[in-house]
């Protein structure tokens, strides 16, 4: 079922963590408009000090044994993706936070999870994704809304409390691939992109069709990069943990090219949807921070011949 609903119930659909001041004209696509400028048209939280994205930069990242592995509920789950629109700038799906939550990897609680949506350049091959990682960017970065607990899922409510804990969004790379077997679910989720093509479209056609995991098939997600940053899009609020994590999604290029070639801006229904991302912004004196590596273990041969070694010196000893 295609309901069309306009920029206001659009604009409900899809949380306001991804655009969240609709009363300021921001774009990606236009220089009157485009992140350069955001900082003059929303300038109470865009031109902070902890804004995001960042480039991170590895060898500065520093170790922190807090960061342990995430509990993840309802992500096998495929009951949880209610409906899939195009927000006029962005494809975002809005999942069941009743049953969807993230916990631990040193969150300071439990999270409900709200929604993801995407950001891409202008084909497979082009950059999309809004972090780097030293200066590499990806063709596209998927973001994972959460929203702490204690809001009762009302992303409003932690946006307003200026909550610099209020959201915990998961960033995941997206890197292109001609393995089309292992992208089955992306080839799912890419297939509702034509019944969204304008501004305000959703559908809740994409439900009991795929889960989060199969979208994050092959990522290790317990290597991860930590800061704490800002929303990307206007009005750019301090609130949001950051966990950006290292392996990339690996999805068909054919699939990533459907979103660029498919949905359409909201100024214009002639414009395509591309380079949908912010640049990088400063770091400003904040630290990134990721798991500590465990230290190897010494091999069998190892440790054969420094027990040989050990013997003999003390054999040695005993003759003295």
């Amino acid at each position: 079922m295609i309901v069309f609903l306009g920029a206001c119930l659009a604009a409900l659909l899809c949380p306001s963590v991804h655009s969240a001041d609709s009363t300021v004209a921001w774009c990606y696509h236009q220089p009157t408009c485009n992140f350069t400028t955001w900082p003059k048209l929303t300038p109470q939280f865009c031109n902070g000090s902890r804004q995001s994205p960042i480039d991170i930069v590895t060898a500065r990242v520093q170790g922190n044994r807090n960061l342990t592995s995430f509990n993840f509920t309802g992500f096998d789950d495929n009951s949880t993706f209610m409906s899939i629109a195009n927000s006029g700038d962005s494809v975002v799906v809005n999942l069941d936070d009743s049953k969807m939550a993230v916990q631990g990897g040193d969150l300071p609680g439990l999270y409900n999870t709200k929604q993801f949506h995407l950001h891409w350049g202008n084909t497979s091959s082009s950059p999309g994704s809004e972090h780097t990682v030293d200066g590499k960017q990806y063709p596209m970065e998927l973001h994972i809304v959460n929203v702490h607990s204690k809001y009762n899922g009302d992303v409003k409510a932690a946006l307003a409390a200026n909550d610099s804990t209020g959201l915990a969004v998961l960033g995941f790379f997206i890197e292109a691939t001609s393995e089309p077997n292992k992208t089955k679910s992306w080839d799912i989720l890419t297939s509702f992109l034509t019944l969204i093509s304008t501004s305000g479209d959703t559908t809740t056609d994409i439900m009991n069709q795929i889960t989060l995991d199969g979208l994050l098939e092959g990522v290790d997600r317990t290597k991860y990069y930590r800061y704490s940053g800002s929303l990307t899009t206007p009005s750019c609020n301090e609130v949001v943990i950051w966990t950006v994590f290292k392996d990339p999604i690996k999805v068909s290029q054919d699939f990533i090219n459907r979103f660029s070639t498919t949905t359409y801006f909201k100024s214009s229904a002639s414009i395509l949807t591309t380079n949908n991302f912010r640049g990088v912004q400063p770091l400003n004196g904040r630290v990134v921070t990721s798991q500590v590596p465990k230290s190897a273990a010494p091999s069998s041969a190892a440790t054969s011949t420094l027990s040989i070694i050990i013997v003999f010196l003390l054999s040695s000893f005993c003759w003295l």
